[in-house]
């Protein structure tokens, strides 16, 4: 195992409406779904590290081989001084569809004040989102939501609540959008 530090100056971005960051942040997350996985790594794919979340047969849905972060805090961004939008703590990173980190940003954009439909207006900005499975991407939102509960019950975190209920209210978006035809 091999760690690397280097030091950075930035910032948080803020994820708010209407903040500045967000082009920046819709930059990033387009540039990181084009990344191939490097295949010499081995890591399991997030597919298989969500499986105790989504029906065995539905994991499909979720298979990939792009570069995923897969911890879209805010807390592993930087707003550097030159404006670029950098993803640090890369600890979690895994082969995954392309559009999975533009996915798993959406609670966190809900969690910054973002309605569910605002948030999915964001993450449509990247185009590996926009070309999604809407089906793929509505069983993500579920399995999110159930992961996220899951730990907010067995390893409570301070955050973690208002996380669970941004993952809840963009599944139950994505649900009313499918039945409107909307997905």
């Amino acid at each position: 195992m091999l760690y690397g530090y280097e030091f950075l100056e930035g910032r948080y971005p803020d994820l708010t409406p209407g903040s500045d960051d967000l082009p920046r942040l819709v930059r990033t997350l387009t540039a990181l779904s084009e990344a191939p996985w490097p295949e010499h790594l081995r890591k399991k794919p997030l597919h298989t590290r969500w499986a105790d979340f989504l029906p065995e047969h539905l994991s499909t849905g979720l298979q990939g081989r792009a570069l995923a972060h897969t911890d879209m805090s805010p807390h592993n961004m930087l707003v550097t001084g030159a404006g670029e939008l950098l993803l640090v703590d890369w600890a979690l990173a895994c082969p995954a569809p392309a559009w999975a980190d533009a996915a798993l940003t959406i609670p966190r954009l809900i969690s910054a004040g973002h309605s569910p439909e605002q948030a999915e207006a964001i993450a449509r900005d990247v185009p590996a989102y926009r070309a999604a499975d809407p089906a793929a991407v509505t069983l993500f939102a579920f399995t999110v939501y159930a992961a996220w509960e899951d730990w907010e019950r067995a390893r409570p975190l301070p955050h973690r609540a208002a996380l669970t209920d941004a993952a809840r209210d963009w599944a139950a978006c994505r649900t009313a959008g499918s039945a409107l035809g909307m997905s």
